[in-house]
């Protein structure tokens, strides 16, 4: 799975939730091809020796660990959204298919920081302080407080934040942020 995501080859995921025993649909969920970072993967532990498969090492999709701007409903409680509604959550985080995988992992991830600050608006220093979490899935990179702010830029340009910093200096200096 961590080569599929790597090579852009992973396929829509489509999550159903329904009720028991009578099989009624409660819910379906999108999650379009373009929103699996490698860090949303957890590593299994390999078969045992005694299985068919022995040494296979599988992996659980994380999902709490996708924003839920990358989950589309498409049924919820029961009844189907409309088609137009699909499509436009679906059109709002299409650019994200265009960035590379590890542009796209590094920018899925400060956005579960900012979703995980659990309000509308932030300041920057508020996402710096989950620097260490990100430094940890991405090991590779040592400017980290450069890249969030690079990726809160692109966020900004996807139309996922806004930028409120221009109202004044101090808040230009704090770099405010609202969820859009």
């Amino acid at each position: 799975m961590k080569q599929s995501i790597l090579r852009g080859r992973t396929p829509n995921l489509f999550l159903l939730q329904y009720e028991r025993p009578a099989f009624l649909v409660r819910g379906v969920t999108l999650i379009p091809h373009f929103a699996f970072s490698v860090s949303f993967l957890e590593k299994r532990k390999p078969l045992s020796p005694k299985a068919d498969r022995r040494g296979w090492v599988g992996c659980n999709f994380l999902l709490d660990r996708i924003p839920l701007e990358l989950r589309i409903p498409v049924v919820s409680e029961g009844r189907t959204l409309s088609p137009a509604l699909v499509r436009e959550a679906y059109k709002k985080i299409r650019p994200l298919e265009k960035l590379n995988i590890e542009k796209r992992g590094w920018t899925l991830d400060v956005l579960n920081v900012v979703r995980s600050l659990k309000k509308n608006e932030f300041v920057l220093s508020e996402v710096y302080g989950h620097a260490d979490q990100l430094a940890e899935l991405h090991p590779q990179n040592h400017h980290i407080h450069d890249k969030i702010r690079q990726q809160l830029q692109v966020l900004r340009d996807m139309d996922l934040l806004e930028f409120l910093g221009g109202a004044s200096s101090l808040a230009a200096a704090r770099g405010s942020y609202r969820l859009t």
